[in-house]
């Protein structure tokens, strides 16, 4: 089992490596099972739909675009304070976890 991950949704992240090198988006879905995560406008596919017909509504045919999931290892977090991509370190405070800035120290969890 993969180690829990320290990008959530709703961060900014940014990509590292592959065709969308340098692009920032925002999280939009997080799958730790698989390493994985979505981020918005980043490795955009296209899907040729065919009208379907679910639970009473109809699903219009054509070519849909959709975000697919990238490799965590390929993007990185966004300090909201610095405005520069970071590694991320969690600190214990009692029995919270907080997750900090390497570069900043600030406090990234609001």
């Amino acid at each position: 089992m993969k180690q829990s991950m320290k990008i959530r949704r709703g961060d900014t992240v940014e990509v590292i490596r592959g065709k969308d090198k340098g692009t920032r988006g925002e999280v939009l879905r997080v799958l730790p099972k698989e390493g994985r995560l979505t981020v918005q406008a980043v490795n955009m596919r296209k899907k040729h739909q065919r009208q379907v017909q679910a639970g009473g509504r109809t699903m219009n045919p054509g070519i849909i675009q959709f975000e697919a999931p990238v490799d965590a290892s390929n993007v990185m977090l966004v300090c909201p304070k610095c405005n520069e991509t970071t590694r991320i370190g969690v600190v214990r405070e009692g029995k919270e976890r907080r997750r900090i800035c390497k570069k900043c120290q600030a406090v990234i969890d609001a």
